[in-house]
């Protein structure tokens, strides 16, 4: 990391605190609206729950805020920052080399964490929506009738998504405001309750959590500890949204959200002791304790405020997630998407396909599960699978930074433990919703395995030949004037290209498919480096002045306008006399002296005479398919306006098989044949 990156990300700012607070907090800080109605709801109902249930479950909340929240991500996972960055794909890109199958738990993890960002969105606004059945007028004209909470939801749903395109630079602003007012109502509410029993302190006490977990008024078991994990989903985005916040601002503003939540949580629990056996609201279906404890002026405010906090959460979720699908594209884990950047804001990014995605399965799970009781089912499950992946590389990032082998496997087993008993208690939701988390992440994570085998396959059974062995061909070829010149420079786009080794098809397309006659010839790799803001470029001239070899070194998180970068390195060329300048007869600019650019796009079609194993060619088949479908390559190189060739060429892997040869007859035998028939 830069002197100036370290310095940035330990500088503490008023500014940068509120941006946390509004980009980085908006999952854990929408989890009172649903925690506590869960966990009661999963004992069976307010008239089930004792004193000490009540105590223990706020005490399991507690201590899971601590130990997952406090001491695993901000203490220990806020130090494993790639160059300023962090998320579970930045962690992997710090310790792959430490091994290959860490590739594994980071595919795991990324494809959980973005079905979490799926449900993210469902769950909180729809929660919200129903804290409406708390104001008198609206019960009194919709009742319990849920169909007016699903079409409210799903319109602001709706609107959310639709304003993703645009970007929400001036929106974003107002966040961290917004939810320190937010997490501030969070705390007044919660002691305005917790002040009239203070008794709910003992919840400190890890003696109460524990005990509830072995009581037999706790009819759940340690299986509450699925309900009970909902407090917690938002602590990856502590990690993932390192970037955007800071980790001293992060650190910082911890404490303050920390004591938010906790008043909160202790508040519910005051007002449970006492109306718990009020048969009023033990007769309530759906109990929500945190739109019920408020104070009836304050419920309008509250119901408005908590649609406003969820729509924020539900809006960081969408950015990260269109985050991680452009980090996973540029580590080669999915497929190349079209990805726009609509502001100037520093990581501000939208992917249209993926936003459309999104909004289908966020609209498809509020139609589907109705409530949001069935929804939180279905919730929390993935992201304990995310939190575990993240232990596991967390493990080899430590042992990688020299902490000592005891002290990190400690760590290691330590966490890994906990949250392999959240995993498991989580799992038991699997029929009662879970699975359509679990189906979600199956398959993104299915997509992920077969681009990446593909990959796999390609660089293990494509063929490479050297440019030098073609170099004569290609100057013969560029100053024979019986070819028409298709352009003065010529670029061939590829990502399979080793030093000065390229696949075979490609030189294919040059001389044989159709020969290409230019000036100059350009092989361009764009190689994504493990930083994300890196720019850089490696220039090969392979002692000719026609042939320009170019590594285009981009971080993870730039754009690959490739257009833009060329224009530069054939300007720095020519002022440096490696190449001949390229004066335009005809032009519009005056003195122009670099010619136009013809780009290449070779699209592999699998041949049938390769010796690939079936579920090789399976593999490859799926993914030329995906590839068809996702993948646009002019837009992604930023060529919409530029002169694109887009050739079809035969992808030939491994060794051919070898066909039957045809037996040769004389043509009498052929006429008697034709004679008799």
């Amino acid at each position: 990391m830069s002197k100036q990156t370290k310095q940035q990300m330990d500088t503490f700012k008023l500014g940068g605190a509120l941006i946390a607070m509004g980009v980085v907090y908006g999952d854990i800080g929408t989890s009172p609206l649903y925690v506590m109605k869960a966990i009661i709801e999963g004992n069976g109902g307010l008239a089930t729950i004792s004193e000490d249930f009540i105590l223990g479950a706020v005490s399991l909340i507690f201590w899971t805020l601590t130990l997952l929240t406090s001491i695993k991500y901000v203490m220990i996972a806020l130090n494993a920052d790639n160059h300023g960055e962090g998320g579970i794909f930045s962690l992997y890109t710090l310790v792959r080399k430490s091994g290959k199958y860490l590739l594994f738990p980071a595919m795991i993890g990324g494809a959980a964490l973005l079905a979490d960002g799926a449900l993210t969105p469902a769950v909180t606004v729809t929660t919200a929506i129903e804290g409406l059945r708390g104001i008198p007028q609206f019960y009194a004209a919709f009742g319990d009738n849920q169909q007016v909470i699903i079409v409210i939801t799903v319109c602001i749903i709706f609107l959310l998504f639709m304003i993703q395109r645009f970007g929400t630079q001036a929106v974003g602003r107002t966040f961290g405001p917004v939810m320190f007012c937010w997490f501030t109502f969070l705390g007044l509410m919660g002691l305005i309750n917790f002040t009239d029993n203070l008794s709910v302190l003992r919840a400190l006490n890890p003696y109460y959590a524990i005990k509830v977990l072995v009581s037999p008024e706790n009819k759940a078991g340690i299986f509450i500890l699925g309900s009970v994990f909902l407090a917690t989903t938002g602590a990856e985005a502590l990690y993932s949204d390192l970037g955007h916040a800071g980790r001293k601002n992060i650190r910082v503003s911890w404490p303050y959200i920390k004591v938010m939540l906790t008043l909160n949580y202790f508040g519910q629990a005051a007002w449970l002791l006492r109306i718990k056996n009020d048969a009023y609201y033990q007769s309530i279906d759906m109990l929500n304790p945190f739109f019920r404890m408020m104070p009836e002026e304050f419920t309008v405010i509250g119901v408005v405020f908590a649609t406003v906090a969820a729509i924020i959460a539900s809006q960081s979720l969408i950015s990260g997630s269109y985050t991680l699908v452009s980090e996973a594209i540029k580590l080669r884990l999915l497929p190349r998407l079209k990805i726009i950047y609509p502001t100037e804001q520093k990581g501000q990014l939208y992917i249209p396909s993926v936003n459309t995605i999104l909004l289908l399965v966020c609209i498809s799970i509020v139609l589907y599960f109705r409530t949001s009781a069935h929804m939180e089912s279905a919730y929390g499950l993935a992201i304990t699978i995310t939190m575990l992946m993240t232990t596991i590389l967390i493990l080899f990032y430590l042992l990688q930074s020299h902490v000592p082998k005891l002290l990190a496997f400690s760590i290691f087993g330590f966490f890994a433990f906990i949250e392999g008993i959240f995993f498991i208690s989580s799992a038991t939701k699997f029929l009662h919703g879970g699975y359509v988390a679990v189906l979600i992440a199956l398959i993104i994570l299915g997509i992920m395995l077969i681009w990446h085998r593909g990959n796999v396959i390609e660089e293990n059974s494509s063929q490479r030949v050297s440019i030098y062995d073609y170099v004569d061909q290609i100057d013969r070829l560029r100053n024979d004037t019986r070819v028409p010149q298709t352009q003065t420079n010529i670029v061939f786009l590829t990502t399979k290209i080793k030093g000065h080794k390229v696949n075979k098809e490609i030189l294919y397309s040059l001389l044989d498919k159709r020969p290409k006659r230019a000036k100059v010839y350009w092989f361009v790799n764009v190689f994504v480096t493990d930083q994300p803001y890196t720019k850089e470029y490696y220039v090969d001239m392979m002692d000719t002045d026609f042939i320009v070899n170019v590594q285009l070194r981009l971080g993870f998180r730039v754009s690959q306008e490739v257009n833009i970068y060329l224009r530069q390195i054939v300007n720095d060329l020519m002022a440096d006399g490696r190449l001949p300048r390229q004066p335009q007869e005809y032009s519009i600019i005056k003195g122009r002296d670099v010619g136009d650019f013809a780009f290449v796009m070779i699209r592999e079609e699998l041949t049938r005479v390769t010796s690939l194993s079936t579920l090789d060619t399976l593999v490859m088949q799926a993914k030329l398919a995906i590839k068809k479908i996702a993948f646009d390559p002019v837009r992604w190189f930023g060529l919409e306006y530029s002169d694109v060739i887009v050739e079809h060429v035969p992808l030939v892997l491994g060794e051919r098989k070898m066909v039957s040869r045809l037996t040769q007859i004389n043509t009498s035998d052929f006429d008697d044949e034709y004679e008799e028939e």
